[in-house]
């Protein structure tokens, strides 16, 4: 099981990714359309046009890690984006949702409680 510290990010690309590409050609894909260092440790997730195999890569201790899935049947549900958004940061969870085959676009998270402003500032 692959432990995430804090300062982990999860980007998915929003454009069909091709599948036959490797560790280089998802490298070049990640400078291309994300703003985050492919080397620190951050997740890349990619998904196929038929969106039916998905592809996260990531630097881990010395090396780049890539982890494929296929699905047999159906296929994996990614969120709506804007038209131009070249990558949408995703929750740990949703990746999770995302590669256990959940249609995580369905899913609605509960609203959070938020403390009271005038709790938060004590200056």
């Amino acid at each position: 099981m692959l432990t995430l510290p804090p300062s982990c990010r999860i980007w998915l690309s929003t454009a069909p990714c091709d599948m036959r590409r490797g560790f280089d050609g998802l490298l070049a894909e990640v400078k291309r359309t994300c703003a985050e260092d492919p080397f620190g440790g951050h997740l890349f997730v990619f998904v196929g046009r038929r969106k039916n195999r998905v592809k996260v890569l990531f630097w881990d201790r010395g090396g780049l890690v890539l982890y494929c899935k296929r699905l047999e049947k159906g296929c994996f549900r990614v969120p709506a984006v804007l038209p131009g958004q070249p990558s949408v940061r995703m929750e740990s969870a949703d990746l999770a949702m995302l590669l256990g085959g959940i249609d995580w676009t369905r899913a609605r998270r509960q609203q959070l409680y938020e403390p009271p402003r005038s709790l938060t500032d004590r200056s």
